[in-house]
C-alpha cells in the first residue's frame, strides 16, 4: 500500500526512505545550477556585453558616437549598462506576484523547467543581432534576464523543501560550486571556438554569436534533469484567497506584505542583501567590459581570466560551506564582503595591459563570489516561514537579476561623468561596506524563531 510517503516494511518494523530520496532530490536539484550557470558566464559575463557595445557604436557610426534618448545623450558603452538596469527594474515588479503563484503549486519542478526553457528561447535572439541591430540583442537579453530570474525565484524556493536547517548552507554551496564546474566546462570549449575561430572557418562575431547560443541551449538542456527527477512538494500554510490563480496569487503577495513587520531580521537582511549583492552583480556585469575597454585586455585574456574564475569558484563556494559550518552563514558572509572591498580598491589602481596582476584580481574574485551568494542563499531561507519560500525568495531575486539597478546605475552615471571605469567600479565599496553595516544588525537566532524554523546547531 501506499499513503504518498516513502516507507518500506522491515523485520524490526518501518523504515523511512525520506532522507535517502530527499539526497536524491538535492543531486537532481544541483543540475539546475549546472545549466544556468552557463547562461550567467558566457553571456553575461563575458560576451554579451562587449559584443552588445559593437553593435551599439555601429549604430551611431563608432566609439564617438551618442544615443539621444529625451533630453539624455548617452555613449554607446554606458546604453549596456542602462539596458540591464531595465532588466532589473522589470524584475522587481513581476517576480513578488511570480512568487505567490509558485507558492501555491505543487508541481514547481514543471514552473521551474517552462520558465527556463522561456529564458533560453530569449537568449538564443542575441545569435540573429548582427550588424548594428542592438534592438534584437536587448530585447533578448532583458528578456532572457527576466525569466532567468524567475525560474531562479522557483528554484531556490524548492531549496528548504529539499534541505533542513543544519544542512541547508551545505546544500545551498554544493549547488553553487556545481554551478561554476558547469559554467566552467562550456566556458572551455567556447574558449577553444572562440580561439580557433578561424581554423573553423568562422569570423570572430560569428564564433562570439555560437558561444552565446551554445548558453542558451546548455540552460534548456540540462534542466531536463531536475525536470524529471525532482518531486511534487503540496503547498502548505497558502493564504485562504478567493478567485483564480492571479486574484489569489495578489492577494497572498498583498497579504505577506502586511506581514513583513513581524519578520524584521528577513526585512533586515533583505535590505543588506540589496546593497551587498548590487555591488557583486555590478562587478561580474561589468567585469569583461572593464578589462577590455579600461585595462585594454584582449578578448582571449578574458575569457581565460572568466574560466579561470570558474573553477577558483567551485573551491570557494566549497569553503565558504566549511567556513559556515564552523563559524555560522553571517560570520563567513561578513568576511567575504570585506575581501570585495579589498577587490574593488585594488581594481582602482590595477595597472592597463598587466595579465598576471589582472589574473590575481580574477582569483580573488573566484574565492569570494560563488560563497558569498550560495550562503547567502541559505541564510535567508532560515529567516523566512514554510509555504511563503517563493514569495519570499521573488523579493531576494528582484534585487539579484542580471545586476541590480542601484548599482549599475552608480556604475553607468560614474562612468558618464568621468568617462573612466576606475572611479565607477570603486565606486561600488559603498555598497559592501553599507550593506555589510545592515548585515550586523542582523539577529540570527531571533529571525529563525520568528519564522518558525528550527535554529541549526551552528548561526
Amino acid at each position: 500500500m501506499s499513503d504518498g510517503i516513502d516507507r518500506v516494511v522491515t523485520g524490526g518494523g518501518i523504515a523511512d526512505l525520506e532522507p535517502l530520496e530527499q539526497a536524491r532530490e538535492q543531486k537532481a536539484w544541483y543540475w539546475y545550477d549546472w545549466a544556468n550557470s552557463a547562461y550567467t558566464t558566457t553571456i553575461g559575463t563575458v560576451f554579451f556585453g562587449p559584443y552588445f557595445i559593437n553593435l551599439a557604436e555601429n549604430a551611431v557610426g563608432g566609439e564617438e558616437g551618442r544615443f539621444e534618448v529625451g533630453s539624455l545623450s548617452l555613449p554607446p558603452d554606458s546604453l549596456f549598462f542602462w539596458l540591464i538596469t531595465v532588466s532589473t527594474i522589470l524584475s522587481a515588479l513581476i517576480l513578488p506576484p511570480l512568487g505567490a503563484y509558485a507558492d501555491r503549486v505543487a508541481n514547481k519542478k514543471r514552473l521551474l523547467a517552462t520558465l527556463a526553457w522561456t529564458g533560453a528561447f530569449f537568449a538564443s535572439l542575441i545569435f540573429f543581432a548582427t550588424g548594428d541591430n542592438w534592438l534584437l540583442a536587448a530585447v533578448g537579453i532583458v528578456f532572457g534576464n527576466l525569466f532567468f530570474g524567475a525560474a531562479g525565484v522557483v528554484n531556490d524556493s524548492i531549496l528548504p523543501l529539499i534541505s533542513d536547517e543544519d544542512d541547508r548552507d551545505r546544500v545551498s554551496s554544493r549547488g553553487w560550486a556545481f554551478g561554476y564546474l558547469g559554467g566552467g566546462l562550456l566556458l572551455v570549449l567556447n574558449l577553444a571556438v572562440y580561439l580557433g575561430h578561424e581554423a573553423l572557418g568562422l569570423d570572430e562575431g560569428l564564433a562570439a554569436r555560437l558561444c552565446m547560443l551554445s548558453a542558451a541551449v546548455w540552460w534548456a538542456g540540462f534542466t531536463l534533469i531536475p525536470f524529471l527527477r525532482l518531486r511534487n512538494h503540496q503547498p502548505v500554510d497558502v493564504e485562504p484567497v478567493e478567485g483564480n490563480a492571479v486574484r489569489r496569487s495578489f492577494g497572498q503577495l498583498a497579504a505577506t506584505l502586511r506581514e513583513l513587520r513581524n519578520y524584521p531580521m528577513a526585512l533586515t537582511f533583505l535590505v543588506a542583501y540589496l546593497f551587498f549583492n548590487d555591488g557583486i552583480q555590478t562587478v561580474i556585469a561589468s567585469a569583461s567590459v572593464y578589462g577590455s575597454e579600461e585595462l585594454g585586455h584582449s578578448q582571449t585574456v578574458l575569457i581565460a581570466t572568466i574560466l579561470m574564475v570558474q573553477f577558483v569558484a567551485f573551491g570557494g563556494a566549497l569553503l565558504f560551506g566549511r567556513l559556515a559550518g564552523l563559524f555560522g552563514a553571517k560570520r563567513s558572509i561578513l568576511l567575504g564582503l570585506a575581501i570585495w572591498c579589498v577587490i574593488v580598491t585594488v581594481a582602482l589602481f590595477l595597472p592597463a595591459g598587466n595579465v598576471p596582476f589582472f589574473l590575481v584580481l580574477g582569483a580573488a574574485i573566484g574565492v569570494v563570489l560563488g560563497g558569498t551568494q550560495a550562503l547567502a542563499r541559505s541564510y535567508f531561507s532560515l529567516l523566512i516561514p514554510r509555504g511563503k519560500e517563493a514569495e519570499y525568495f521573488s523579493f531576494y531575486h528582484a534585487m539579484d537579476r542580471g545586476t541590480s539597478w542601484f548599482g549599475t546605475a552608480t556604475f553607468g552615471i560614474v562612468l558618464a561623468v568621468t568617462d573612466s571605469y576606475r572611479p565607477a567600479i570603486f565606486a561600488l565599496i559603498a555598497f559592501f561596506v553599507i550593506g555589510g553595516l545592515l548585515l550586523t544588525r542582523v539577529d540570527t537566532e531571533r529571525g529563525i524563531r520568528e519564522a518558525g524554523n528550527d535554529v541549526p546547531a551552528v548561526i
